[in-house]
């Protein structure tokens, strides 16, 4: 990332509410490695939501990184999952 600013935990979901009209919220982050931030977030619709969140990556810019290039996005409808019980939905 051009600005690995640890704000963007904050930032990206508050937009990404704003962007959806609260359809898709905020559920927290964690630390996966050393250089991986995950951010989880809750929705009621995950096979129709998940392309607002890629649509806003892919059209606008956080903390002046494209994360269309860099962000790992995962489904799973089990609540808070663990990373290895969700499935990976982008880049596909």
């Amino acid at each position: 990332m051009a600005n690995p600013d640890l704000d963007i935990r904050y930032i990206l979901p508050g937009r990404i509410e704003e962007y959806t009209n609260n359809s898709i919220k905020d559920n927290g982050y964690d630390y996966l490695s050393d250089t991986e931030l995950g951010l989880w977030l809750e929705t009621d619709d995950s096979a129709n939501d998940v392309g607002k969140i890629i649509q806003l990556i892919k059209t606008e810019t956080f903390l002046e990184n494209d994360l269309s290039n860099v962000a790992d996005i995962f489904v799973s409808e089990e609540e808070s999952a663990e990373i290895e019980h969700c499935r990976k939905v982008y880049p596909i």
